[in-house]
C-alpha cells in the first residue's frame, strides 16, 4: 500500500496507461495470467495517519493478489478526487457530504464500516475554562468568548465539517473573520502539530490523538453525542465511470465489514491505549 498526499496529480490513470503500453507487446499469457489488480482508494487522513491502513489492507492485498493505491486527504478532497473518476472507491467521515456524493449519481454502495468520536483538545492551562465539559457546543462557546486561539484544518474535511457544525450549534458567527481563529488549510496531522505549538485549541478525532503520544495538548471536551464520527466506504459509480474496478471495488467493501476484519479494526492498538481507535459495527454480521 503506497499513500499520495493532497499534491498528487490525478491524471495518475493515463500515466499508468503509458507506462503500461510496453506490455500489449507481450504474450496474453504473459499479461494476464495471475496479474496484479489494482484498487484506488481515496480516503481521510484519519485512517491512514493512526496506521489503520496498514493494519488491515496487507491482507486484502495478499488474498486478492491486489494493490491498494491510497490517496489520503480530507473528506471533501477524497470525495471530489472520486468524483471526477479517478478512485475506485472511498472511506470517509462527512455523512453530508457522502449522502451529497451519492445524491449526485457519483457513488453507490454506500456501506457503513466504523465509528469513532471527535474531541475538543486544548493546551492543559485551559484559557477557555473548557476543560471536562461533555457539551461541544459550549466548549466552543467558551474558546470564541475568551478569544483563545483554535486551529482549524481549514480544509473541507470530515472533521472541518463537523467543527463549522459545532460553532452552529454555539451561536458563534463568522469564525473565519476572527483574529483567533486559525483557518489552516492542513491536514490533520500539520493542524495538531501547529495547534501544539501555539498552545491553542482544535477539534480532531480520538483515534488520530490517540496515536500522536508527543502532543502537550489534553482533551477539555468530550462524549457529547454530536460528537459522534461515522466512517462509510462508498463505491464509485461504474455506471459513470466505466474506468471504476467495479468487482475489486465490491469485493474490497465486503472486506472491510467480513467479521475478521471487523476484528481487526476492534483490536487495532488496543492493548497500547486500552481501548479501540475505531469500533466496527458488523462484528456480528456475515456479509
Amino acid at each position: 500500500m503506497k499513500a499520495f498526499g493532497k499534491n498528487v496529480g490525478f491524471g495518475w490513470r493515463v500515466l499508468l496507461t503509458l507506462v503500461a503500453l510496453p506490455a500489449i507487446l507481450l504474450p496474453a499469457t504473459a499479461c494476464f495470467q495471475g496479474a496484479e489488480r489494482s484498487l484506488v482508494l481515496t480516503t481521510t487522513t484519519s485512517t491512514y495517519d493512526s496506521g489503520l491502513l496498514d493494519h488491515i489492507i496487507p491482507p486484502f492485498e495478499e488474498e486478492h493478489n491486489a494493490h491498494v493505491r491510497v490517496i489520503s486527504v480530507g473528506t471533501g478532497q477524497a470525495l471530489a478526487i472520486a468524483a471526477r473518476g479517478d478512485a475506485d472507491v472511498v472511506l470517509v467521515h462527512a455523512p453530508s457530504l457522502e449522502l451529497q456524493f451519492v445524491e449526485d449519481g457519483n457513488g453507490v454502495r454506500r456501506t457503513y464500516v466504523m465509528y469513532n468520536d471527535f474531541v475538543v483538545l486544548g493546551p492543559s492551562d485551559d484559557p477557555a475554562q473548557a476543560s471536562g465539559l461533555s457539551n461541544g457546543a459550549e466548549a466552543f462557546r467558551r474558546i470564541a468568548e475568551s478569544g483563545a486561539k483554535f486551529a482549524s484544518r481549514g480544509d473541507e474535511s470530515g472533521t472541518h465539517v463537523k467543527e463549522k457544525e459545532m460553532w452552529s450549534e454555539a451561536g458563534v458567527e463568522s469564525v473565519e473573520s476572527q483574529d483567533w481563529y486559525l483557518s489552516l488549510g492542513q491536514g490533520m496531522g500539520g493542524t495538531l502539530t501547529t495547534a501544539n505549538e501555539l498552545g491553542a485549541y482544535t477539534l480532531t478525532d480520538r483515534g488520530t490523538f490517540l496515536a500522536r503520544k508527543e502532543l502537550n495538548l489534553v482533551i477539555v471536551a468530550e462524549g457529547d453525542e454530536r460528537l459522534f464520527n461515522p466512517y462509510h466506504v462508498i463505491m464509485v459509480n461504474p455506471d459513470k465511470y466505466i474506468q471504476v474496478q467495479s468487482e475489486l471495488a465490491g469485493v474490497f467493501i465486503r472486506f472491510l465489514i467480513s467479521p475478521d476484519t471487523q476484528q481487526r479494526i476492534a483490536d487495532f492498538r488496543r492493548d497500547e491505549f486500552g481501548l479501540s481507535l475505531f469500533n466496527p459495527v458488523h462484528l456480528e454480521e456475515t456479509p
